[in-house]
């Protein structure tokens, strides 16, 4: 008897520390997988304010140096092997890219229109911005012509003494006359009549009494009449 109590309870006591072995190894792994996630969370968190930090359109800016850098690199390999980079960009093209390309750039309006005295402007600004080409041998001579004065600093006296070239303003005056011409052609201002007859009493008058006539005027018109002729009732 004492013998097959000493083996049962040999057979408990293996069991139970298998049971707290297995419950160790679980809680080591719990232990472990806590930690891993720390890392990783904490890792998230990082990138996260990286990410944060970051310009609004730098995933733009990101995939457009990718390309730049990807297009030079296409570039060299094609000029190592002697072929036209455009040529070969344009077989690669494909039919369907094609004619979305086609597609978009009839969409696009290349005039936006008015919107408003300062897009205008904008507009006008980029036009004649766009025309502008440096003349490097002008560059050169007004240098060499203004000396250390080129440079200007706070001692310097330089107001008033640049003339501009003849070249200069036969540009400015071709431009500014063509600009004149633009606006004579596409201007809506109606001509002046000298024999219209005068029943307004002001500009923004003649436009309703015009605007009345439009709509009413046939009905109005012997009432009219009869106020001329002075024979009204």
């Amino acid at each position: 008897m004492k013998g097959s109590v000493s083996v049962c309870d040999g057979q408990i006591e293996s069991g139970a520390s298998q049971k707290r072995e297995e419950r160790l190894r679980k809680f080591r792994e719990l232990h472990f997988k806590r930690n891993e996630a720390r890392k990783l969370n904490h890792k998230e968190v990082v990138e996260e304010d990286k990410r944060l930090k970051l310009p609004t359109n730098w995933e733009a800016k990101k995939a457009r140096l990718e390309w730049e850098l990807m297009t030079d690199e296409k570039k060299k390999e094609c000029a190592a092997k002697g072929e036209d980079y455009d040529r070969v960009k344009l077989l690669e093209i494909s039919a369907e890219d094609a004619e979305r390309w086609e597609r978009k750039k009839k969409k696009k309006n290349p005039d936006p229109g008015f919107s408003g005295y300062a897009e205008a402007q904008l507009r006008q600004y980029q036009r004649l911005t766009k025309q502008i080409k440096p003349d490097m041998d002008g560059y050169e001579r007004q240098r060499e012509q203004c000396g250390e004065d080129f440079h200007p600093t706070s001692n310097s006296l330089i107001h008033g003494t640049h003339v501009p070239s003849k070249e200069g303003i036969d540009r400015m005056v071709e431009d500014v006359e063509k600009q004149i011409e633009k606006r004579a052609k596409y201007s809506r201002r109606r001509a002046y009549n000298d024999d219209a007859d005068i029943d307004y009493i002001n500009e923004r008058n003649a436009k309703f009494n015009k605007k009345a006539e439009r709509f009413y005027g046939k009905y109005t018109a012997e009432i009219k009449q009869n106020l001329e002729r002075g024979t009204a009732v």
